[in-house]
């Protein structure tokens, strides 16, 4: 399962709905929780957490959080039309299980996974 964070283009959580990923909407169902808690939720059951704000690398670099694993999206205004495309594109070649302990940021222009 996913879990989108209150940021996430509305469009993109339709986009993965409709390829059959099971996507937990924040902004639909728990506005307002604090990241710290968002991070703990992610561990049971085990949900890969999917976010546009940045504190979630402090968060876990930093602050040693657990989580079960981060996509961090760094998409510019002007390039969200490539979001969809791209995010789709990376998710339909992996399995989410394999995405456990990992940090992985998705830019217009390329993928980096770090372990976590």
């Amino acid at each position: 399962m996913i879990i989108a964070v209150e940021n996430i283009f509305r469009g993109l959580i339709a986009a993965l709905r409709l390829k059959g990923f099971e996507v937990l909407s924040f902004f639909e169902s728990f506005r307002g929780m604090a990241d710290t808690d968002i991070a703990i939720f992610s561990l049971n059951p085990r949900r890969i957490i999917l976010t546009e704000d940045k504190d979630f690398g402090t968060l876990v670099f930093e602050n040693k959080a657990s989580v079960t694993g981060i996509i961090f999206l760094r998409f510019l205004n002007k390039e969200r039309p490539q979001l969809i495309e791209k995010v789709l594109s990376f998710l339909e070649n992996e399995d989410l299980k394999t995405l456990t302990g990992k940090f992985i940021t998705i830019t217009p222009h390329k993928i980096r996974i770090t372990n976590i």
